[in-house]
């Protein structure tokens, strides 16, 4: 039976002695070392012969023999028969290792100690990432903490405040202190607490992992702010409900630009109604005059009236599409189609545009262009607007018999377009913002002409969109005033044959079928029409101008798009269909006249887009150029 124990013995002493992950020995009643096994050698560094009758305490740091640690491990393990404790530890070559160390009391039979056993194991692996992800953890927390711009914080189960950072403060105006415990309920404004929503958030989020929102919430203060919130679901390893994560964002800034946005648009929409239903009176009244102008017996207080008619409707028409540009320009919707465009030829159609308005006031226009074409890269119409508005400015603030001076001039890279007047200047005060919008000069009661003060915002913003820039200058009140455009110029093309001249029109009468539920526009394109020589049918609405259409085979129709029941649009795509009517030509007369009222029309179907009112003009030479392609077929 000894014999079997004293095996027992010596097999257990051996596997003790030969483990080599846990430092296994043991110790007398005083703590020095008996016993010393291979894996206290492998962590601890000692061999057994440099260990055994040593002080345990070598194996402690400086601080935690300072603080008798080794002498009270001992007395603990004495009292409660054994003692467990983790710390940081020293090898021999005086590394440091974090240890887990359980000392267990050894009592012989008569209750007598013997000595102590103890076991340690490195954990330095396990401290070194249980460190990383304290510090990691740490890192995080500091740095949610230190957001200003998102509100960062933690609820309870119950929706109860639990951390708060930096930006919760700043954007929702209350201290940690404040905001801890309480209900998170207190962000809401009254309606959403009236409807539990704040409840349902959390249900949601419970339910689904994540619940997103936008809606008003309240400051500390009362005030409301606009916010994004993310609500997610903190649940544990066993999928237990821990709290929730909450990430406020303030978009107020971005809610109040989509309500400025929203405002524009239905401005926009507003403007281009009023626009379209401005110009539909308008075209009646510029075809009656159109028709009077054309009356070879007419008398001179007619021709007179109509010239004052004439006049008025355009600076009616100048009104409106001045509304509409600033109202695309303070959207960014001006859309430019630019090719290579001769800046003389400009200049020459702006002037010959304002000439009959300059002339009724009595001024005098002189035009100074160089000798050779200045080519730029640029839209013609809206280079053709930018020197007009110049033009009908300098003529607005310049007295009967005063002069307006228009000169074009270039170097190696750019265009210089001067136009001068010798009308009432502008004030120092007022020099720096006449371009600004709705900047006025003389606002007094005697104005002789009044005007929006969009006109040179207009014209600021076009030149700008071709990469140039304009400057006004003047020495003050009474001594005129210059306003001058530069632009990129381009290089001077090859020299190409002129073209020749084109033939004389040869009288030619076309039939015109003109379609308007509008029957005063109606009739008195109709006249216009008429007038000029040619044959002219009319129809009121879509229906009757197909039925008329298959049966006269006009050259031309002169279709109102915005017509009830069947639109414009619609009667020009079932012309398309006839074979009959395969070279005639659709002509859009609309109030309507933006980029995308355009391209809806060349969708249609249509060759030429009119915007009312259509002057007689403009009217004449597309008819003549139907005429003319008449005559080629």
């Amino acid at each position: 039976m000894a014999a079997t124990k004293l095996n027992a013995d010596l097999q257990f002493r051996t596997l003790v002695e030969s483990v080599k992950d846990y430092a296994i020995f043991m110790l007398d009643t005083e703590g020095r070392v008996v016993t010393w096994n291979a894996g206290a050698q492998q962590i601890k560094g000692y061999s057994a012969q440099e260990v055994i009758g040593m002080h345990f305490s070598r194996f402690y740091p400086a601080e935690a023999l300072e603080r008798n640690w080794p002498e009270r491990e001992l007395a603990e393990a004495r009292r409660q028969g054994r003692f467990e404790d983790e710390g940081w530890r020293v090898r021999k070559d005086g590394s440091m290792f974090w240890a887990n160390v359980v000392i267990t009391a050894i009592y012989d039979e008569r209750g007598e100690l013997r000595g102590f056993a103890k076991v340690t194991r490195d954990l330095t692996e396990r401290k070194r990432q249980e460190e990383s992800l304290r510090q990691s953890e740490e890192r995080f927390r500091m740095l949610v903490e230190s957001v200003k711009d998102y509100a960062i914080f933690m609820l309870d189960t119950e929706g109860r405040v639990a951390t708060w950072n930096a930006g919760a403060q700043k954007i929702k105006g209350y201290s940690a202190q404040e905001a801890i415990g309480t209900h998170f309920s207190r962000f809401y404004p009254a309606e959403a607490r009236e409807r539990n929503w704040p409840e349902a958030v959390l249900a949601a989020a419970r339910r689904d992992g994540r619940f997103e929102d936008e809606g008003w919430r309240v400051r500390k203060d009362g005030s409301m702010f606009w916010a994004n919130v993310v609500v997610t679901a903190i649940r544990d390893e066993r999928g237990e409900l821990r709290g929730f994560a909450k990430v406020t964002r303030d978009l107020t800034e971005r809610k109040r630009l989509e309500h400025i946005e929203s405002n524009a648009r239905r401005i926009e929409e507003f403007v281009a109604m009023l626009a379209h239903e401005l110009r539909n009176p308008l075209a009646s009244i510029s075809n009656a005059t159109g028709v009077l102008r054309l009356e070879t017996q007419a008398s001179a207080q007619v021709a007179w009236a109509a010239g004052v008619m004439e006049r008025q409707v355009g600076q009616l028409v100048r009104l409106v599409d001045d509304l509409l540009d600033v109202s695309r320009i303070t959207r960014g919707k001006i859309m430019l189609e630019c090719k290579r465009v001769d800046l003389t030829d400009v200049v020459e159609r702006a002037a010959e545009a304002s000439r009959a308005w300059i002339d009724a006031r009595e001024q005098v226009l002189e035009v100074r262009l160089p000798g050779e074409p200045l080519f730029i890269n640029g839209d013609l119409a809206r280079l053709t607007q930018v020197v007009t508005n110049l033009l009908h400015n300098a003529a607005k603030f310049t007295p009967a018999g005063g002069s307006i001076r228009v000169a074009l001039e270039a170097d190696d890279t750019r265009a210089t377009l001067r136009v001068s007047d010798s009308g009432v200047g502008i004030s120092p005060e007022l020099l720096p913002h006449v371009f600004d919008l709705f900047t006025q000069g003389d606002r007094s009661l005697d104005r002789a002409d009044g005007g929006l003060g969009i006109g040179l915002t207009i014209v600021r913003r076009l030149v700008e969109l071709h990469g140039g820039r304009v400057r006004a200058a003047s020495e003050g009140p009474g001594c005129g005033s210059e306003f001058v455009v530069q632009l990129p110029r381009l290089a001077q093309p090859a020299a190409q044959p002129s073209p020749s001249a084109p033939a004389e029109r040869a009288g030619q009468k076309l039939r015109v079928l003109v379609v308007d539920d509008n029957r005063d526009s109606a009739e008195s394109m109709a006249m216009l029409i008429r007038r000029m020589g040619n044959e002219v049918h009319l129809a009121f609405d879509g229906p009757s101008a197909l039925d008329l259409a298959a049966q006269l085979r006009p050259d031309a129709v002169l279709l109102d798009i915005g017509m009830p029941g069947m639109t414009g649009h619609d009667v020009a795509r079932e012309l398309r269909r006839i074979p009959d009517l395969a070279g005639l030509s659709l002509i859009a007369m609309t109030g309507y006249g933006q980029d995308a009222d355009r391209r809806a029309t060349q969708e249609a179907g249509f060759d030429v887009h009119l915007v009312k009112p259509i002057s007689a003009d403009v009217l004449k030479r597309h008819l003549e150029n139907i005429a003319a392609r008449a005559r080629a077929r």
